[in-house]
């Protein structure tokens, strides 16, 4: 769980609207537009009224609002963008509600009916981040919402060109993840042919989505595992600011920024990949993309004092500065690994969690963390299945997550309060251009 987790930025090509208030250490970002939209606000403060029906039975009814209520901004009306250079939900920013979902081809199933699957998910991909109907059998699900900045990327698995006679386009990217010391994994929550994430900023608009996809597989396709994630609203804070995870801790201050010189390299397969460079040539603008579920130990993590969490991380909880900063310090603080106390201690622990996660302590290695939390109930003895479904993009997880983990494997501070349970590698094409579908150079090249 590094310490660059959460883009936070309203791309203006992931979105459409009026830009707004800018997030001060991401210029792109921009609140969704002012009014509201597909929706009508019944009611002001002082002006509504609730009126009970006989026998328990309830109905509510509120005044018309007056022309004096200040209009309430619609998360609703933003959109994000299909068809591009790259998939949505990579630099789409963080939405409030997520499902990762993976399939398995069915027996007998190959690349043809493969083809035929990418083809109708991504013209149903098309219509619900427009906010229209799924098809004919849409289940109206969502029909009195906006886009909701729903986003819906897929990926292709390690399993996947096996399964279609695909091997030889297989990228060397894809090869299986190594053994960490951390992992405690349910192969059956883990890996897939084929991968869906789905995001959105409205619970309805994320589930209807989820069926549709899910209902569009038919016979060509099952269900191998499906997590449901969350994070904080949007337009929940004060002004937009880094989110926080379930152990209370800022969590996403050094994630890379699109924009940033090194962003593109960094994140995404170059136009003309080179080989063992991310290649082959179908993954053009496409990325690779590690999904984990890692368990907090929420318990275990609560009893410690707040000093001992902020040792752990080495940032302070309240406001994410580093802690070899001042009372001045703020979260882009630059950190000080140098810095020691007045016993000749390191202000931040040689194990801290953002030590270890620092590109500068991993040969430059950086990815782009985009997770959501997850909170699956309680066990018999009251203990929270709950924690994060970590999500990180980068042009090869070589360069991006091994390095990291391996280091985080040996000695981070961490790792005694997490655990992961379930994980997969997906390679995830470029966008779609007008006309085409997700993975179409892959199959029908």
């Amino acid at each position: 769980m590094p310490d660059q987790s959460i883009p936070q930025t309203r791309s203006p090509e992931a979105t459409r609207g009026t830009p707004g208030p800018l997030d001060s250490d991401n210029p792109g970002a921009a609140t969704a537009p002012e009014g509201v939209s597909r929706r009508r606000l019944l009611g002001t403060a002082g002006a509504t009224g609730l009126v009970l029906g006989a026998a328990g039975a309830a109905a509510g009814y509120a005044a018309a609002p007056s022309s004096a209520a200040t209009p309430l901004t619609s998360l609703g009306s933003e959109q994000a963008m299909f068809h591009g250079k790259h998939q949505p939900g990579i630099t789409t920013p963080m939405q409030a509600r997520g499902h990762l979902v993976a399939f398995d081809l069915a027996a007998g199933a190959g690349r043809k009916e493969a083809a035929a699957l990418l083809r109708r998910w991504s013209d149903t991909a098309r219509r619900l981040m427009a906010g229209e109907p799924a098809g004919s059998r849409d289940t109206d699900v969502a029909r009195d919402a906006g886009p909701s900045s729903l986003t819906v990327t897929f990926g292709f698995g390690h399993s996947f060109f096996g399964r279609t006679g695909l091997e030889k386009q297989r990228p060397v990217a894809l090869d299986p993840l190594p053994d960490f010391s951390s992992d405690h994994l349910d192969k059956n929550r883990s890996n897939g042919d084929l991968w869906v994430q789905i995001g959105a900023d409205d619970a309805l608009v994320a589930f209807h989505a989820l069926r549709a996809i899910q209902r569009d597989a038919g016979a060509a396709a099952r269900v191998r595992w499906q997590m449901n994630g969350f994070n904080r609203s949007p337009g929940a804070t004060a002004h937009p600011m880094t989110a926080r995870n379930l152990m209370g801790q800022v969590d996403g201050t050094r994630n890379p920024k699109p924009g940033e010189a090194d962003f593109d390299r960094r994140i995404f397969v170059p136009e003309e990949p080179e080989a063992g460079k991310g290649g082959p040539a179908w993954m053009a603008n496409g990325s690779y993309v590690v999904v984990r579920r890692i368990r907090m130990l929420l318990d275990d993590w609560e009893e410690l004092s707040l000093k001992a969490q902020e040792d752990v991380i080495g940032r302070r909880k309240s406001d994410g500065a580093p802690l070899s900063g001042g009372s001045g310090a703020t979260e882009s603080t630059e950190m000080d690994l140098e810095k020691t106390d007045g016993s000749g201690e390191l202000v931040v622990p040689i194990n801290a969690h953002a030590r270890i996660t620092r590109p500068d302590q991993n040969g430059g290695a950086a990815m782009v963390r985009r997770p959501f939390s997850y909170h699956d109930g309680f066990d018999a003895d009251g203990v929270p299945d709950a924690g994060l479904l970590f999500v990180c993009w980068q042009a090869d997880p070589l360069r991006g997550f091994v390095p990291v983990q391996r280091k985080l494997d040996r000695g981070d501070a961490l790792s005694q309060f997490i655990r992961h349970e379930a994980s997969g590698l997906f390679a995830v094409p470029g966008g779609a251009a007008e006309g085409e579908y997700v993975g179409q150079r892959l199959l029908e090249g």
